[in-house]
């Protein structure tokens, strides 16, 4: 079976696979509910009143607190690589919520019992597998109708991000200045998808110097795509490659 919802300036495609009934209006609410919560597009959102000064921070609900506080944590946790802070200091989770909404999205399946399943929410990509691991494309930053790799997710590494300038032009800022980074894309495998998420989106706000810190620090799998398109691959990037 598969589900499309249009979320978040994107799609969301989830597919399943087994017999597990699934509520999809329930699945469609955790969707919806992030994007009327954080989008910054829609004026009533919770975060557009506080970027806009008609609500404060401190009277915010629960349930954004709790991702700003995740946010700010990663920022630490990537010396400023990440931030959930635009230049001019408005806050923004979108770095961090369509993550959010994916885990989500997942824990609802896993108590469904479905026994696989894949989430793809704009390429970011979360899947649990049975049997078969889960195949996905990575598409080329040089021609978006073409695919760079295929990779297969299996075992724990089950999630992987993409960040870059191909698709959104130049969007990541950092020290307040939007940059044009030194990488186009960055793709990063990882147990879970809010650690991709952010990890993709810091190597390219922190270039070679980020990619080889961070993949020191954390154990996820790599590849990078520079400007000038040579490829920058962790061994367990390649080992994920599929055949």
């Amino acid at each position: 079976m598969r589900h499309v919802i249009e979320t978040m300036g994107t799609v969301a495609s989830i597919d399943v696979t087994g017999a597990a009934l699934v509520d999809l209006t329930e699945l469609e609410s955790i969707f919806r509910a992030v994007d009327a919560r954080f989008s910054l597009y829609r004026p009533d959102s919770e975060l557009s009143l506080i970027a806009s000064g008609r609500l404060m921070l401190t009277d915010a609900s629960e349930t954004l607190l709790a991702s700003y506080a995740r946010a700010l944590d990663w920022r630490a946790a990537t010396h400023g690589l990440f931030t959930p802070h635009r230049p001019d200091g408005t806050i923004d989770l979108n770095g961090l919520v369509k993550a959010e909404a994916i885990e989500q999205a997942g824990a609802f399946l896993d108590g469904s019992g479905c026994p696989q399943w894949t989430i793809n929410v704009g390429g970011d990509i979360l899947a649990r597998t049975a049997t078969l691991p889960a195949l996905t494309g990575i598409a080329d930053p040089a021609d978006d109708s073409a695919i760079l790799c295929s990779i297969a997710l299996r075992g724990t590494r089950r999630a992987i991000a993409t960040s870059g300038s191909a698709q959104r032009g130049d969007h990541i800022w950092r020290g307040g200045d939007v940059l044009s980074p030194h990488f186009a894309q960055v793709s990063v495998i990882a147990d879970d998808i809010v650690t991709a998420d952010i990890l993709a989106t810091a190597i390219v706000a922190g270039g070679p110097g980020a990619l080889d810190d961070i993949t020191d620090r954390w154990p996820v799998d790599v590849l990078a795509v520079g400007r000038d398109g040579v490829l920058s691959a962790t061994p367990g990037f390649r080992a994920a490659l599929s055949q």
